[in-house]
């Protein structure tokens, strides 16, 4: 795919997902397409080349609920691939976990469901659909990207990649309405949908800001179709990217702190989104901790705070349930890796990201799982399945895990621990009356003092408490 076009790179937030996307764009589509064995269903209804029901799915009990909580997205690579063994491991650490988990609909691991108008191709959504299915978590569909021919100068019958990222045109809205609409009925199972990402080909260069106008005319039209499929699903937007800049930035809006001062465009965007939306029932969000010129502000855990200013600012501003659809901690390289630090500090500013999204009253995160196909994979939730001894759990997701059973969003609970005064500089802690969670954000051991207890932490070491 390439770094993101348009305004995303003018704006250089280009390389937050490119690692995502490289194997789309890089890779030739006969190689993608051999990586996807047959989907595992009984018969030949609803296969991948039409648009029924897929398979034999087991609809939700009760009313859908907004707070679906933490949880991941599948990218390019995922636990769907490779040795049967590794892939066996995988799938039982994700149905021990039953962590909500996201799906795109084309590129991250799918490939183009309407190659022409009225032709689908679903087999590889139809494959994350079922690993989802087959580890009980709840499942989640972000409705990007669009097939070629919705978008100007593309052809009927081809793909290309290097294009995933460009909005369909005006005159195709309808068109990939439909095409939401054919997924909702095609999984009926999945009550949660997020439409578009990151408003991608939704920034104009000339005026220098996010075109929300046309990006909520296709968000309009997706959420009713959506409503047409199952009056509960649930639907959510504008997913726009939360970039902060230094204060001093004539983009600098009145939401700020120590970590930076939030970029007043993309509060515009989110503000026109609500006021001429039809309807939604969550708002959702994305973004880092550092600024758009990569300073981690004051340093890499008081960056977080970030993310809890995001939250409550859309919260005020919505009144909706508030998602995360990515978040991000550590800046990346020219190649979008995010390597340079080791995997206790990489997993303690993760902590510290999730205690602020969950002490700010955000609804749901999904972490975004830079699964790689090598053993080497920084930030991975398990080790890639393509190794013979892959599929295991890594430091990352057991926080997650963790996280997930003992603070579930929607908490209100949380209580304060005492900390002692010289630990406070080192000590990130997040606590409700059964558990706490202690971050030390040091890289050296140290003494801490929390709740009344005396404990050693290691340098950048995360601790449960049962209190």
């Amino acid at each position: 795919m390439g770094r993101h076009t348009g305004g995303r790179a003018a704006m250089n937030v280009a390389r937050w997902r490119l690692a995502g996307l490289l194997g789309a764009g890089i890779v030739a589509l006969g190689l993608v397409l051999a990586a996807f064995g047959p989907p595992p269903w009984d018969g030949d209804e609803g296969k991948g080349g039409d648009a029924g029901v897929y398979g034999t799915p087991t609809p939700p009990r009760g009313h859908p609920d907004a707070d679906v909580g933490w949880g991941f997205t599948h990218t390019q690579v995922s636990a769907d691939e490779g040795e049967d063994a590794a892939k066996d491991r995988a799938a039982k650490l994700l149905s021990a976990t039953r962590l909500p988990q996201n799906q795109h609909i084309m590129g991250w691991g799918a490939d183009n469901p309407e190659p022409s108008p009225g032709k689908y191709d679903f087999e590889a959504l139809d494959k994350r659909v079922e690993t989802v299915r087959r580890s009980g978590g709840t499942p989640v569909i972000t409705l990007c990207c669009a097939p070629d021919w919705m978008k100007d100068g593309g052809r009927a019958g081809s793909t290309d990649w290097s294009e995933l990222e460009t909005a369909p045109s005006p005159r195709h809205f309808d068109d990939f309405a439909a095409l939401a609409g054919k997924i909702a009925r095609r999984y009926p199972e999945v009550r949660h949908f997020l439409v578009w990402n990151e408003m991608k080909g939704f920034y104009d260069d000339a005026a220098q800001r996010w075109d929300a106008a046309s990006y909520t005319r296709l968000y309009n039209l997706v959420h009713d179709e959506l409503k047409k499929a199952d009056k509960d699903n649930l639907v959510g937007g504008p997913y726009t990217v939360m970039d902060s800049v230094g204060k001093a930035s004539q983009y600098a809006s009145s939401v700020r702190g120590p970590w930076g001062a939030l970029d007043q465009r993309s509060l515009d965007a989110v503000s026109y989104w609500n006021k001429h939306k039809k309807g939604a029932d969550f708002a959702v969000v994305d973004g880092s901790s550092y600024t758009r010129d990569d300073r981690l502000l004051p340093d890499e855990f008081g960056a977080t705070d970030k993310l809890a200013a995001v939250t409550r600012w859309v919260r005020k501003e919505t009144r909706l349930p508030v998602w995360w659809a990515e978040w991000y901690v550590e800046v990346g390289d020219a190649k979008d890796e995010r390597d340079g630090w080791s995997e206790p500090h990489r997993t303690a500013v993760q902590a510290s990201a999730l205690i602020a999204l969950a002490r700010s009253g955000a609804s749901a995160g999904f972490y975004w799982n830079p699964q790689n196909k090598g053993a080497a994979c920084a930030g991975c939730l398990w080790r890639s399945t393509r190794l013979r001894d892959g599929g295991t759990e890594l430091p990352m997701l057991r926080l997650l895990a963790r996280f997930s059973r003992e603070f579930p969003p929607g908490r209100t609970d949380f209580t304060p621990v005492r900390v002692a005064k010289n630990d406070l500089p080192n000590v990130r802690v997040l606590a409700d009356k059964d558990t706490a969670l202690v971050v030390n954000t040091s890289p050296n051991p140290i003494e801490a003092k929390v709740a009344g207890r005396t404990f050693d932490m290691k340098g950048y070491e995360v601790k449960w408490l049962n209190r």
